[in-house]
């Protein structure tokens, strides 16, 4: 089954301390980080990871089930099924199923309410930012309209209203976004999705007590999951965003915690939703707004990059360079952004805002204000987004940062690390702006692949965590793959750990093979190039689906595979969905749960190659990992005469 656990993750290597709040932290790819964590007097996710070292072998290998009263039940050699007669296989299929159906629903909250944003600006006839944007979707959707908002709308009501179908009636929208070969097999399969929220409700319904034990059908729902969260949570919601917020552009950008200027009020954004922030983002530029932060003894506002949206708002820097002031790292460095004591207010809306960093903003003085109850931190002002009280909401929250860096500054102690990060991470990748990079075709790199210069592509992407090392898999993997001649391209979380790291630096092509490095230093880009947040995984399938149409395969064919390396939440299990039925091999460093049961580990380790042309591989060694990777790419490239 080709699973491997154990300790070469390296989070079992931890950082001793002797004058602060524990003696012991997570180790860290950005040693500077860990450095700085490990000397902090409070105490963080890094150092909680000892704490919770001893996991339930029950709750890994996802035998344990909790849905009724007779429980939780756990199987075991000698209790092979559940009170209910509910055997491993069941349980381990319906409690994957479970999170991959609320990992779904994550995704289409999200492309739910930018829809809605871009409908609600076109009415307003506020600022549509990217018109060729605009219509480039509208022409792929086939949709016509009177003038740029009524084509917004018209763009905006269509996405709602396959989000709203019954799951019983195919989503329209599918049939003119999805590869057409992968879209035949999607319908051979039977895997064809209803309506995205709908489907989110049959699966959690599906999943619960005394309903469906068929551990293969629950398997289909996944796969059925996973396509609605690819086309609409994630393609969608990155081309509506290009409408609303501007389209991408390829620049380099400082990231790390050296983005953290102390002469501003600086703010924070955590989430995934970029679309609510926009109103707020141009006010702080306004001129009397810009006044009252002069007044308060700072020279302006700054937002400060944080989880997705952080990376978002890198992605499209060119439009916004003002007032943001780069991306400062990931999930797991949220804490220690915040123990610089640099920061005046967290604005948040979405995951992945960690609890954590509650007791730190208590005791820093620093504002919390949550404007989406999803995300609601229980000593957080919930403010919540309504573009119709945007104006009076925004001001509100501008008033409220005010005084928060009126109240804290001067009382809390900077602790800032102006050292961190770099200057130069390459940013603004996209489908669009990387084409154009290449000349408006793909015929370059179609070309650089055929030579052997760049021997296949990995995504690296999905999310960052700490259980077993912060970014240590990720940026170690990722130096494997870039060091066999394989590109890397990388969205969600990972990319914050992977760009801290200097791995997105034209200066990394010293660590890549000879073809590669070639290639990197010819064009003046680094070995590793960042679409930008998880989102953008969206991204990805594009341009698979554009090397695919331009070779004239189907993208199971291409030498492309993928790996959420430090995977973490519900999110990412859609996103491997997605990945296995768009049949991509798809590496993850520890396995999703499924362990307990031989029936659903064979399938999607061995059994789904013939049916989708994906497969999961769980390899927590780096190396092992990079080496079967590439092993594939080879098959891949054997298979093409190339």
């Amino acid at each position: 089954m080709n699973i491997i656990i154990g300790n070469a993750i390296g989070g079992n290597e931890m950082s001793e301390c002797t004058n602060c709040f524990s003696n012991r932290t997570c180790a860290s790819a950005d040693k500077p980080l860990e450095a700085f964590i490990r000397s902090l007097p409070m105490e963080t996710s890094h150092h909680r990871t000892e704490g919770q070292s001893t996991k339930c072998g029950f709750g890994l290998q996802g035998v344990c089930c909790r849905l009724c009263a007779n429980g939780p039940c756990r199987i075991t050699p000698k209790a092979p099924r559940g009170i209910c007669g509910a055997d491993a296989d069941t349980i381990v299929a319906r409690n994957f199923l479970r999170a991959v159906a609320a990992g779904s629903g994550c995704y289409i909250h999200i492309v739910e309410n930018t829809a809605k944003n871009l409908k609600d600006t076109a009415l307003a006839k506020g600022k549509i930012r990217s018109e060729a944007a605009l219509y480039r979707l509208a022409e792929e959707l086939g949709i016509e309209g009177n003038d740029v908002y009524d084509l917004a709308v018209k763009v905006a009501d269509q996405v709602l209203a396959d989000l709203y179908k019954p799951e019983y009636v195919q989503m329209e929208l599918i049939e003119k976004l999805a590869y057409s070969p992968r879209l035949e097999a999607w319908k051979k399969l039977g895997i064809l999705p209803g309506g995205s929220k709908s489907e989110v409700f049959a699966g959690v319904v599906k999943c619960s007590t005394n309903l469906n034990s068929d551990p293969m059908d629950m398997l289909v729902d996944c796969l059925k999951l996973g396509i609605s969260t690819g086309v609409y949570g994630l393609m969608l919601t990155n081309l509506l965003n290009d409408i609303l917020l501007g389209e991408p552009e390829i620049r380099f950008a400082p990231v790390g915690l050296n983005v953290i200027d102390p002469d501003y009020i600086n703010i924070m954004i955590t989430g995934h939703q970029h679309s609510m922030f926009t109103y707020i983002q141009d006010r702080l530029l306004d001129e009397d707004v810009v006044e009252k932060a002069k007044a308060a003894g700072a020279k302006g506002f700054k937002l400060v990059g944080c989880t997705c949206v952080g990376q978002d708002l890198q992605l499209r820097g060119a439009h916004y360079t003002e007032i943001f002031d780069g991306h400062a790292g990931n999930n797991y460095t949220s804490e220690a952004i915040l123990a610089t004591g640099g920061i005046d207010g967290v604005l948040s809306e979405f995951n992945c805002t960690l609890p954590g960093i509650e007791p730190i903003c208590d005791e820093l003085m620093i504002k919390q204000i949550c404007i989406d109850d999803v995300a609601k931190k229980k000593n957080a002002e919930l403010i919540p987004f309504n573009f119709d009280t945007r104006k009076e909401d925004g001001d509100r929250i501008i008033d409220e940062l005010i005084e928060s860096y009126k109240n804290r500054r001067g009382k809390v102690k900077m602790n800032l690390l102006p050292e961190h990060g770099n200057k130069n991470t390459l940013t603004g990748v996209s489908e669009i702006s990387l084409k154009k990079f290449l000349g408006d075709s793909w015929k370059p790199l179609i070309d650089l692949i055929v030579s052997g210069k760049i021997k296949g592509v990995a995504g690296v992407v999905g999310c960052s965590s700490v259980a077993y090392g912060h970014d240590t898999l990720t940026v170690a993997l990722t130096k494997e793959l870039i060091a066999k001649d394989i590109i890397v391209l990388s969205a969600g979380c990972s990319s914050g750990g992977i760009e801290n790291c200097g791995l997105m630096t034209p200066e990394a092509a010293e660590l890549a093979g000879p073809g590669l490095k070639e290639v990197c230093k010819t064009l003046g880009i680094p070995p590793v190039l960042n679409f930008g947040p998880c989102l953008a995984i969206g991204r990805l399938e594009m341009v698979a689906t554009e090397l695919a149409k331009e070779i004239g395969i189907d993208i199971p064919q291409l030498p492309l595979v993928l790996s959420a390396a430090q995977w973490l939440e519900e999110q990412a299990l859609a996103d491997g969905c997605f990945g296995l039925a768009l049949g991509l091999p798809l590496h993850l460093g520890v396995p999703p749960f499924i362990t307990g049961s031989k029936l659903v580990t064979k399938v999607l380790t061995e059994d789904m190659k013939e049916l989708t042309g994906g497969q999961v591989i769980v390899d927590a060694d780096a190396k092992s990992a990079a080496d079967k990777l590439e092993a594939i790419i080879l098959e891949k490239r054997s298979a093409l005469n190339i």
